[in-house]
């Protein structure tokens, strides 16, 4: 019991620290892109860096869905709490699809004004900008995946849509400069065409997301082979007969879980309880994510 508590304290502080250093990363991200964006007239940045606000309204949700989401099980919520990560993820998905609409419609605005002038700081910006959201991504979701955190991993392919967007400000501001240098025109708007490239990915990533809870939220099975491997597991128990129903839905950070099977009609119910405790411990020896597992005896009769 005590290992048990020390396992989610530590995994607790993994994923909160992750979502610290994602949250004053976004901050730090949104205030530069927005101060230089403003400065040198860089719509792609601006758009950015709004992009990188919404964030920081996901990683706080996320902070907030994941203290909820690891509280024990109680009166109101006897399947606990877990959940709260996958609104926070859905919410992520939104914020994420409102970032790609703005910037899509900032960037062609700018197609119908005089293309602005561009500076090599502005490229700098967003190649620092690749560069820690790059760290950032692979940091998040080795966590999110080690401590199976829906909310970080979620800000996780948030910071992946930050990558994508900043490649493509990179080659955008990049392909205006050499416009400005060799005076060619259609390549001094590379500023907001990439903008628009880059609302197009960061919408398709929100997309993802959005799917993914929606999924979660209306409890949908898991997959097929997963199904078939927990069959397979409890079909090792010498008492089962056969199994007759099996399902199994994600509830966040955890797995719930309800399964019908058959064992012979003559055993007690003392027998059948023992046989019931043996079918949950083994399942869940078998995979630690699952939490929750009802089983339901059928007498089986020999024909």
């Amino acid at each position: 019991m005590i290992n048990q508590y020390l396992g989610r304290y530590i995994v607790e502080k993994q994923t909160s620290f992750a979502l610290w250093v994602s949250l004053i990363s976004n901050l730090l991200l949104t205030t530069l892109k927005i101060i230089f964006g403003f400065i040198f007239h860089s719509q792609v940045l601006i758009a950015d860096g709004v992009h990188n606000a919404g964030d920081v309204v996901a990683v706080i949700t996320a902070y907030i869905s994941t203290k909820i989401a690891r509280q024990p099980a109680d009166e109101d919520h006897p399947y606990g709490h877990g959940k709260a990560e996958v609104i926070a993820s859905g919410w992520v998905g939104i914020i994420l699809g409102l970032s790609a609409i703005v910037i899509a419609y900032q960037s062609i605005l700018s197609l119908f004004h005089p293309a602005s002038e561009v500076h090599m700081i502005t490229f700098i910006v967003a190649l620092f900008s690749v560069l820690l959201k790059q760290s950032l991504y692979i940091y998040c979701i080795r966590v999110g995946k080690r401590t199976n955190s829906k909310s970080l991993i979620a800000t996780a392919y948030d910071h992946l849509a930050d990558v994508y967007a900043s490649i493509a400000a990179m080659l955008g501001i990049g392909l205006a400069l050499i416009g400005v240098q060799q005076d060619l025109e259609i390549l001094k708007y590379g500023d907001p065409i990439s903008g628009i490239i880059v609302s197009i990915l960061v919408f398709k990533l929100a997309v993802h997301i959005g799917s993914e809870s929606t999924h979660i939220l209306m409890e949908k099975n898991l997959e097929e082979e997963r199904i078939e491997e927990y069959i397979q597991t409890v079909s090792t128990i010498p008492e089962v007969c056969r199994v007759d129903r099996l399902r199994a839905r994600e509830h966040g950070h955890y797995i719930v879980m309800d399964i019908r099977v058959s064992i012979p009609a003559t055993l007690s119910i003392q027998q059948g309880h023992d046989i019931s405790k043996k079918i949950k411990q083994t399942i869940m020896n078998q995979d630690e994510s699952v939490q929750e597992v009802l089983v339901h005896l059928n007498p089986f009769y020999e024909k």
